[in-house]
C-alpha cells in the first residue's frame, strides 16, 4: 500500500471511491447538458471532495435547500419544463451531485448507489454504441467495488481484490441477462426513445435542393443504411437509390411537384427485364418520411409496420416519419423501361422554368439547339455533357456562392460544383431545349465491407442525377456528375474530390488510402469494427420483436421446443452461478492450512489423493525422499491437523493448536 493510501481513512478512500464512480457516472451526460449544469455539477463534486479530504463538517441544510431550488429553476428555464428525457435527465444529474452533499447515514449511501445506477442507464439514452456500452460495463464494476467498499465489517481487501470481485459479480450476471434478453418479450418501437425529443439532429436527405444542401450533407460520414445482397451485388456505378424526384424550379430552389395542383394520377407503364435483385436494408432512424430504394423498385415492396404511400414518379415513403431503426427486404430491377410511349403533353409540367431567371443558360440552349435543329433528345444530352467534360469544369465540396441567376454563375463564371449543381443546371438547359427533364435525390454507390458482406451507404453518398424523357425510350437515368468526376460514379466520392479540397482533406483522404491498400492492418481493423458495430445494431440495437420471434422460431428448429431450451438454458445458468459461489466461499483456517500444505507437497509429485485421509496420506509421505526434521514435521502436522478436523478440543486449544499449524507448515516445503 502506498504512504499516499496509508494517509487516508477508511471512510476517506471509500468516500473518494465512490465520488470517483460518482464522476465516471456523470461525465458523459456533459456532452449534452447545458454548460451551467455541467460546471455546477463539478463544482458539487469538488466541494465534496474537498470536504472529505479536509475532514470538514456537511453543509447545513439552509445551505442546500437555496441551490437545488435555483438548480431546479434553472432546469425549468432552459428546457420549460420539468418532463422529457433532456430535462428529466438534467434534474437527475443535478439530485445525485446534491444528494452526495448529504451523506449522514448508510441508507444515504444506498440510495446514491441506486441513483448512480439509474442515471449510468440514461446514458444509452443519447448513445448506445459499442464503446458506450463498454465504458457502461467498466462504470458498472467500479460503482459495485464503490458499494461493495462499504459492506466490509473487518479488514478491507486491496482494492484491486474488491475490483476484481465486482468484475466477477458482473461476469456471473451477464449469462443470465443474455438469456433475459433474448428470451423476454420485446416491446414494440424504440426501447431508449422518448416521444418528441429523442431525434433531435438526426440528418438525412431533403425534399428540396438548393446549392450546397446536398454538398453539406456530403460531409457527414454517418451511415444512412446498410445493405445485404441475396443475389450477386451490382457493380459500384449500378448502386442508384432512388429517393426523392424534383420538377419545381424557381430559379434557386429545386422542390417536389406539388399534388394541389389536382394532377391525376398516371398509369405507368413499365416494363422490366430479367430477373429481380432481392437485397434486405436496415435503414437508420432518420426522423423523415423517404425511402431509398434501389432503381427500379420492384412492385410488390411493401413495409411491416408502416403505412407505404407511392408516387408517379416512382418515389416510395411512409405515411409517419422513421423513428426507430427499420429493416426491410426489397427486389429491383436493374433493367427497365419507364413511361415509354406516354402522351408528350402528359410531360409539360416537367418542362417548365421560371421565367427572369438564367438568361445566358437559355441563350446557350438556344445555341446548343440551333446548332442540331433535328437532334434527338439522347444527341442534346450528349452535348451538355461534352461541354461539362471538356470546359474545365471541377467538381468540389466547397464551390463558390452563387448569385441571383445561379445557373448563369456556375455555368459561365465558378465552373465550379457539387452533384447539385450539375444535376440541376443539366435539367434547366434541358428543358430549355425543349426536352421534358427533373432531378433525381438519393445515394450513390456505397462500401462494401468483406468481413460480413454488408454494403453501407452513408450520409456522404447523397447524390443528385437527372432524368429525360422521349416518347420511345421513357426516362432515361443521365448522371451529369460522371462527366465532370467519373470516379465518383465508378468509386466513391473520395476517389472523386481532389486532394487538399476542404472535407476531402481532412476526412475522405483516410478513407481514399484504405481502398488503396485494402489489404493493411487498418483497412482490416476499420472492416472488422464496421462488421463488429453492424452486428451489434443488427442484435442488440434492432432486435425487436419480429427479430426475435424469427431468431426463436429459428432456435425451436434447432432444439425442438425453444421454451423448452430456454428454461433449461435459464436453470442450468443459475445452478453453474450457485455451484460457482460454492467453490468461491472462504475456506476455515484449519481447511485453509491443509490446502496449503497439500499443494506443497503436489509440488514435489505427491499430490493427495481425493479419498486420502490425513493418516494415509502421511503413509505415503513417508517415501517421499526428504531430511528427517521434514518427515517430522509433516507427521505432527497430519497428526495435529487429524486430531483438530475430527476430534474435539475446546477453544483456547484450539486457537493454539492452529497457531501450531501454522509454524510446521514452512518446515513442511
Amino acid at each position: 500500500m502506498s504512504r499516499f493510501a496509508l494517509q487516508l481513512t477508511r471512510d476517506k478512500a471509500d468516500t473518494l471511491l465512490l465520488l470517483a464512480a460518482a464522476l465516471m457516472v456523470l461525465a458523459p451526460h456533459a456532452a449534452h447538458l447545458p454548460w451551467w449544469i455541467s460546471a455546477l455539477t463539478a463544482l458539487t463534486l469538488l466541494w465534496r471532495a474537498a470536504i472529505t479530504w479536509m475532514g470538514k463538517r456537511m453543509p447545513p441544510v439552509w445551505v442546500l435547500v437555496p441551490i437545488a431550488l435555483a438548480a431546479m429553476a434553472g432546469v425549468y428555464l432552459t428546457y420549460r419544463t420539468l418532463l422529457g428525457r433532456d430535462a428529466g435527465v438534467a434534474m437527475l444529474v443535478l439530485l445525485l451531485a446534491f444528494k452526495l452533499l448529504e451523506m449522514h447515514a448508510k441508507r444515504d449511501l444506498f440510495v446514491i448507489t441506486f441513483l448512480s445506477f439509474f442515471v449510468l442507464l440514461t446514458i444509452f439514452l443519447y448513445s448506445q454504441t459499442i464503446p458506450t456500452a463498454l465504458f457502461v460495463a467498466l462504470t458498472l464494476v467500479v460503482l459495485l467495488t464503490a458499494q461493495l467498499s462499504f459492506q466490509y465489517t473487518g479488514a478491507v481487501p486491496p482494492l484491486h481484490q474488491r475490483l476484481r470481485t465486482a468484475a466477477t459479480i458482473s461476469a456471473l450476471a451477464a449469462p443470465l441477462a443474455a438469456l433475459l434478453f433474448i428470451g423476454f418479450p420485446r416491446i414494440q418501437g424504440p426501447l431508449w426513445g422518448l416521444p418528441g425529443d429523442a431525434l433531435g439532429g438526426k440528418t438525412g436527405l431533403s425534399d428540396t435542393m438548393a446549392p450546397g444542401s446536398l454538398s453539406s450533407l456530403a460531409q457527414s460520414d454517418d451511415p444512412a443504411f446498410r445493405v445485404r445482397f441475396l443475389d450477386q451485388a451490382p457493380a459500384q456505378h449500378q448502386l442508384y437509390w432512388r429517393s426523392i424526384v424534383l420538377g419545381d424550379y424557381d430559379g434557386r430552389t429545386w422542390t417536389r411537384v406539388p399534388r394541389k395542383r389536382g394532377l391525376q394520377r398516371l398509369e405507368i407503364a413499365i416494363a422490366v427485364r430479367g430477373q429481380p435483385l432481392r437485397y434486405e436494408t436496415t435503414m437508420e432512424a432518420s426522423n423523415t418520411r423517404w425511402l431509398a430504394l434501389l432503381e427500379l423498385a420492384g412492385p410488390n415492396f411493401h413495409l411491416p409496420g408502416h403505412r407505404l404511400r407511392d408516387t408517379d414518379e416512382m418515389e416510395q415513403y411512409t405515411v409517419d416519419p422513421i423513428e426507430r431503426r427499420l429493416r426491410f427486404s426489397a427486389s429491383a430491377y436493374l433493367d427497365y423501361t419507364l413511361q415509354a410511349g406516354e402522351q408528350p403533353e402528359r410531360m409539360a409540367r416537367w418542362l417548365e422554368l421560371p421565367t427572369g431567371f438564367n438568361p445566358r443558360t437559355l441563350a446557350l440552349a438556344q445555341q446548343l439547339r440551333a446548332a442540331q435543329p433535328n437532334a434527338a433528345a439522347q444527341q442534346l444530352s450528349n452535348a451538355v455533357l461534352t461541354r461539362f467534360r471538356t470546359q474545365a469544369y471541377s467538381y468540389t465540396l466547397e464551390p463558390p456562392l452563387l448569385g441571383r441567376n445561379a445557373v448563369d454563375d456556375f455555368l459561365f463564371t465558378s465552373k465550379a460544383g457539387f452533384c447539385e449543381h450539375y444535376a440541376g443546371a443539366y435539367v434547366v438547359l434541358m428543358r430549355a431545349m425543349g426536352v421534358a427533364a427533373r432531378v433525381v435525390t438519393g445515394y450513390q454507390g456505397g462500401e462494401m465491407n468483406p468481413v460480413d458482406g454488408y454494403l453501407t451507404v452513408r450520409q456522404s453518398d447523397a447524390h443528385a442525377w437527372a432524368e429525360i424523357w422521349t416518347p420511345q425510350a421513357g426516362w432515361q437515368r443521365v448522371d451529369p456528375t460522371a462527366a465532370v468526376a467519373p470516379e465518383r460514379v465508378q468509386r466513391n466520392l473520395a476517389r472523386a474530390l481532389p486532394r487538399g479540397s476542404g472535407f476531402g482533406e481532412f476526412a475522405l483522404t483516410p478513407l481514399l488510402d484504405l481502398q488503396n491498400n485494402p489489404n493493411s492492418w487498418l483497412a482490416r481493423l476499420r472492416y472488422n469494427y464496421a462488421a463488429l458495430n453492424n452486428s451489434w445494431n443488427q442484435w442488440v440495437l434492432d432486435y425487436n420483436p419480429d427479430r426475435q420471434r424469427s431468431f426463436l422460431e429459428e432456435l425451436g428448429a434447432v432444439l425442438g421446443n425453444w421454451r423448452t431450451a430456454l428454461a433449461a438454458a435459464l436453470v442450468a445458468t443459475l445452478l453453474w452461478v450457485l455451484r460457482w459461489r460454492r467453490q468461491q466461499q472462504p475456506l476455515a483456517p484449519l481447511d485453509s492450512l491443509y490446502a496449503a500444505f497439500c499443494r506443497q507437497q503436489a509440488r514435489h509429485g505427491y499430490a493427495r489423493r481425493p479419498a486420502e485421509g490425513p493418516r494415509s496420506y502421511a503413509a505415503r509421505l513417508a517415501a517421499m525422499p526428504a531430511s528427517a526434521e521434514k518427515h517430522a514435521a509433516m507427521n505432527q502436522f497430519l497428526h495435529l491437523y487429524g486430531m483438530l478436523k475430527y476430534g474435539a478440543g475446546g477453544p483456547e486449544s484450539r486457537s493454539a493448536s492452529l497457531a501450531t499449524l501454522k509454524t510446521l507448515l514452512p518446515l513442511c516445503r
